[in-house]
């Protein structure tokens, strides 16, 4: 016989997700939250997912939600668990990805009486949330319908805004009353405003007096219809179409390796390549070279298309464009010529000449990251999705070809703190596999990550283990420094063997190219557990072999 929780506001939250088809809920333990814990277990129409490390769940969550591409809900005891929660909400904040976090509270007049796990929930993530919100107890006057309608708006920007929302409940002892059967609870009235967008005329005059038209794809989600416009625009060499791997699009006219095109721009590289309109789409850019190019160039107009944010990165926004870009493109295609521009084949000659001196530099790369970077990409099976981790793991994926599969990072603000955990969120949801892809830094800061008993036995990890955070070995600025080693590169010894073990991976081990060559085809096999390849590299030269890839490339 099932138990539902008495509280009439966990009552009325269930009733209002179900209605709403949030159906993802991470818990993680506790007593205080445990009517939303006892309540949504026992609805048939939640999937529950228990994970203990609120940090990790936070992430957990924020991978699930962009598998399903829809709001997952995150539940958590009171006190510094819900701070805990900060570095996902952050991440999703950034990144557009809907969570609704659920924290329970200790009731209201409890606040600063020392009492325990207590803390100042109210509001707790109003920087970096689309909404705050606090529930009445259930024993305050006009609870029911405050609580109704609280929960209504907050669920609804959520989905509107596709960020996170935080709404705070206050629980009154005692927490573990149960009833048998729940309330009738009325049918929710939806009230999400679609939004439409016309184009100006203006833009499309504008359009076709540019003789120089760039368009840059930052972070992006798959998106066919997308691609398919942009490669209308690209068929005539009507546009410069400059891409990242995490922006998840694909054509052989793209210019998809940015940092090998424009590595050793000189001032006057930075007129002859620059654009008069630059179209940004997609949000945070991997590349800090084409952000100084851009900065440096100066256009005369700049388009940034997107439905939530229109960020001036480049110094030169003109004009804010608050839609999908597969909107804003389908009505745009349908106005414009398609005529050819020699702006596309000033780029094309750039690439070609780069591309020899790139393939020239593969011939002879030795055992590293780069040479595993250069390996995966052509040894990874085309039906897995990839999650590559924050720092040198989405910069090296930049230099190679990544583009057959759906490429996922956490660019919303580039930390390294959840990149496994968001990894096995995702690939909790997926029926294809998933691969992360992990430098070791990464890697160890997010251990929990592996604590969830949901992983499928096709998600496959790779750590190349380079005893340190190399990429400060890579960037200007911390080589020469006395803290280099221990505080900011951070040596170590450490690897994974024990940690896989103990979570229940497969594990393999390699430490030169030859083992790497013959296990690689393996560690693709169907197993009963998910496997860990952790790549050996701290004896290889990374730093200079990156290097010395660049100078090569002059």
């Amino acid at each position: 016989m099932k138990q539902y929780s008495a509280k009439r506001s966990i009552q009325i939250l269930a009733h209002i997700l179900e209605q709403y088809g949030i159906d993802k809920i991470i818990i993680s333990p506790g007593s205080r939250n445990a009517p939303l814990s006892i309540h949504f277990s026992e609805i048939d129409a939640f999937q529950c997912y228990s994970i203990v490390d609120e940090r990790s769940a936070g992430f957990v969550g924020l991978g699930i939600a962009k598998s399903i591409k829809k709001p997952v809900a995150l539940t958590c005891t009171s006190g510094s668990a819900v701070a805990n929660y900060y570095p996902a909400v952050v991440e999703a904040f950034y990144q557009n990805i809907p969570l609704l976090i659920l924290s329970a509270d200790r009731p209201s007049d409890f606040v600063d009486l020392f009492d325990g796990q207590t803390i100042r929930q109210k509001n707790i993530f109003q920087q970096h949330s689309y909404g705050d919100f606090e529930l009445l107890e259930d024993e305050k006057d006009g609870a029911e319908d405050y609580n109704f309608e609280t929960i209504k708006k907050a669920v609804e920007l959520c989905i509107e805004k596709s960020g996170p929302v935080h709404i705070n409940i206050p629980l009154n002892e005692p927490l573990y009353n149960l009833v048998d059967e729940l309330p009738v609870l009325p049918i929710v009235e939806k009230t999400i405003q679609k939004k439409t967008y016309e184009i100006p005329s203006s833009l499309i005059a504008d359009w076709h007096t540019s003789k120089r038209i760039l368009i840059l794809a930052g972070t992006l989600a798959p998106n066919p219809e997308l691609q398919a416009q942009l490669s209308q625009l690209v068929k005539n060499h009507t546009v410069v179409v400059l891409t990242e791997m995490n922006s998840n699009l694909q054509h052989e006219k793209f210019f998809a390796h940015i940092d090998r095109y424009i590595t050793d721009f000189t001032e006057e590289d930075f007129r002859t390549y620059a654009p008069d309109l630059l179209i940004t789409i997609g949000q945070n850019v991997v590349s800090k070279r084409v952000k100084q190019f851009l900065r440096k160039a100066k256009p005369l107009q700049h388009w940034h298309i997107d439905e939530y944010w229109q960020p001036d990165t480049y110094y030169a926004l003109t004009q804010k464009i608050e839609t999908k870009a597969e909107i804003f493109f389908s009505k745009l295609l349908k106005s414009i010529n398609l005529e050819p521009r020699p702006f596309f084949n000033l780029w094309d000659v750039l690439k070609d000449k780069k591309d020899a001196k790139h393939e020239e530099f593969l011939n002879k790369a030795p055992f590293s990251d780069f040479y595993l970077f250069k390996l995966l990409a052509t040894q990874i099976p085309e039906n897995y999705k990839i999650h590559f981790s924050n720092s040198s793991a989405i910069r090296y994926a930049q230099l190679f070809d990544y583009q057959k599969h759906d490429v996922y990072c956490n660019r919303g603000t580039s930390g390294i703190d959840g990149c496994t955990s968001t990894a096995m969120g995702f690939a909790m949801m997926e029926d294809a596999p998933t691969i992360l892809i992990t430098g070791d830094l990464s890697f160890f800061y997010d251990i929990n990550g592996l604590w969830n008993q949901y992983i499928p036995p096709y998600t496959r990890i790779v750590i190349f283990n380079n005893g340190e955070g190399n990429i400060f070995k890579i960037i200007p600025g911390p080589s020469g420094t006395n803290a280099l080693d221990e505080f900011i590169a951070t040596k170590h010894n450490r690897n994974a063997e024990l940690l896989a073990k103990n979570f229940g991976f497969d594990y393999t081990k390699v430490e030169d190219e030859i083992t790497l060559d013959r296990v690689l085809p393996n560690f693709f096999k169907p197993n009963p557990k998910p496997k860990i390849l952790e790549v050996m590299t701290s004896e290889c030269n990374n730093a200079d072999i990156l290097k010395q890839y660049f100078v090569e490339l002059k």
